[in-house]
């Protein structure tokens, strides 16, 4: 099975910027996208042989998940518990046959980390969640978690240190998180490759030079291990601050 995760930055726009080459090019089972910035109604996609799913934030051009599948889920839930964050169309979790799969749009902390201690409570809120799940099937979460865990993920570590993205309490959580029997797919296959990274500003010349950050992500639960073929970044497709993110994994327990 071949997992896609872009975060599309307005997927209007992408579709105007190649979306639709790369997706057909990419030929994925599932595709997942954050930062959708739409409405229901305002845009139509023929996509021959899968089944969309959106969650839509309320407040217009912001936000927003959407899963496209050629696999029909046996169930799909928007949202969790009472997180407010439902509102922003930030959480799809389809459920499979043997996992789960949650695509995720991380709050940001915002600049001057008015939203840091929101953010943070929604990191705890997220791995009570992924726990749950994690007892009944195995989760395989995606998306754009706003955040580089450690200095190998991003350019300039030292001088982004305390910034939004690059807190100490917020890379804490996300080791919190991988502590509690999670696995960040792409440093399981590339634990030491540097410059890797999936977001850059759009600030002049900073993709050219390569001066970015990871903050897209596969995390699979550890049990997932066996299964995993492969994790890669397609830093070369543009349509986007962000670039897609692809997980291959074995179909079943080999």
């Amino acid at each position: 099975m071949k997992f896609v995760s872009w975060n599309v930055n307005g997927l209007r726009a992408c579709v105007n910027k190649g979306f639709l080459d790369y997706f057909q090019k990419v030929d994925a089972d599932v595709v997942c996208l954050q930062e959708t910035k739409l409405q229901e109604g305002q845009i139509s996609l023929a996509l021959d042989g899968y089944e969309q799913y959106w969650n839509y934030a309320l407040k217009k051009g912001y936000s927003g998940t959407a899963i496209f599948t050629k696999i029909k889920p046996i169930s799909v839930k928007y949202g969790v518990g009472d997180l407010e964050t439902e509102d922003e169309g930030r959480i799809i979790t389809m459920e499979f046959e043997d996992f789960y799969l949650v695509n995720v749009y991380t709050p940001n902390a915002k600049r001057d980390l008015t939203r840091l201690a929101y953010r943070l409570e929604w990191e705890d809120d997220m791995r009570t969640y992924l726990k749950q799940l994690d007892t009944i099937k195995p989760v395989l979460m995606c998306g754009d978690l706003n955040v580089a865990h450690a200095e190998i993920d991003l350019k300039n570590a030292k001088s982004n240190k305390g910034n939004s993205g690059f807190t100490t309490e917020e890379r804490g959580k996300m080791t919190s998180l991988l502590a509690e029997g999670f696995v960040d797919t792409y440093r399981y296959f590339h634990p030491d490759q540097e410059g890797a990274y999936t977001w850059w500003s759009y600030m002049s010349k900073v993709r050219e030079r390569n001066i970015g950050w990871r903050i897209d992500y596969f995390i699979a639960s550890e049990r997932l291990i066996p299964r995993l073929i492969s994790a890669s970044i397609d830093a070369d497709v543009l349509g986007s601050d962000h670039c897609p993110i692809l997980l291959e994994i074995k179909d079943e327990m080999s």
